[in-house]
């Protein structure tokens, strides 16, 4: 058995699916199941979102593989601490987990059994060749060629329902018809733990955009953050002055977040924020001309 944990944002979310096709199309017949269990007892961000988001995924969950009385007894025993790998264990499943961030495994899934490393954002798809009878990988897979490698097949699954609210049809309008340009600014909980990039890192980021596209080109600048209030605020001193045209994208909260995510990838350019949700919705635009991505080591 090949189990995939599944916590996280909706762009995590995405890259633990993808992971898990990927496996699925390069063995065939061959299947990998999402642990469930993180949603099934918490919810962050928006909850488990992927079928809302994209209504052509149909994810393999692990509760689908045990009758109801002993999922629920998993269940109980996770509430109590344990991860679903060390449970597996305790009932004489013999299971190794490969871990993408060292020890990280220890805050989500607490294992005392057999650990395998590898290194983090880095395609190697020998790690799903590997040889033992149950596996849980333990990561989030956060690079293109997991996406790319099969792209002709995952990314119709991949695809947004129709846009129906008034605000956002309007943006879309305005991004198809313009030199469109997505500026993602990621904050929130990124400021509480020491992440989110200084203001004047921002602006050098934005000026060598401008610096190194054709000038004709007269860039439109669609705004999409998290704390619109702060970009406001900033408004000059990150440089948005500079653009020929700049919309604030406002409104998609309360669970229409993968709203932005939807519009960000119909731009035609895209300056990236240190952010797997930018990441994924660069992926996702097949129609982008200019993609300015220096915030890692993730290429496009």
């Amino acid at each position: 058995m090949k189990i995939q944990f599944l916590n996280g944002g909706l762009a995590n979310q995405t890259f633990q699916y993808i992971f898990t096709r990927y496996y699925e199309l390069s063995h065939p017949g061959g299947k990998m199941y999402l642990d469930d269990s993180y949603f099934a007892l918490n919810t962050v961000h928006n909850g488990y979102e992927l079928e809302k988001v994209f209504p052509n995924v149909k994810p393999h969950f692990l509760s689908q593989c045990f009758d109801d009385d002993i999922w629920e007894y998993m269940l109980t025993e996770k509430q109590k601490g344990k991860s679903i790998p060390q449970i597996l264990k305790e009932n004489q499943l013999p299971i190794t987990m490969l871990s993408e961030f060292g020890d990280s495994y220890k805050s989500f899934n607490p294992f005392d059994g057999d650990v395998k490393y590898v290194n983090p954002h880095i395609f190697q798809p020998e790690i799903c060749d590997i040889t033992f009878d149950n596996v849980y990988y333990h990561g989030y897979w956060i690079h293109k060629d997991w996406l790319y490698s099969y792209k002709e097949i995952l990314l119709p699954e991949l695809t947004f329902p129709d846009i129906t609210e008034p605000n956002n049809m309007e943006y879309m309008t305005a991004i198809k018809s313009t030199n469109s340009v997505s500026i993602h600014i990621r904050r929130g909980d990124f400021v509480d733990i020491g992440w989110e990039l200084p203001t004047e890192e921002i602006r050098e980021i934005i000026i060598y955009f401008l610096d190194n596209t054709p000038k004709h080109l007269n860039f439109h600048a669609f705004i999409f953050s998290d704390d619109i209030p702060w970009c406001r605020k900033n408004f000059l001193k990150i440089g948005l002055n500079k653009f020929f045209n700049c919309t604030f994208v406002e409104g998609n909260n309360n669970g229409l977040n993968y709203r932005d995510m939807q519009l960000m990838s119909n731009c035609k350019a895209m300056i990236l924020s240190n952010s797997s949700f930018g990441y994924l919705a660069a992926l996702l635009n097949q129609t982008k001309q200019y993609t300015l991505n220096p915030f890692n080591q993730r290429p496009i």
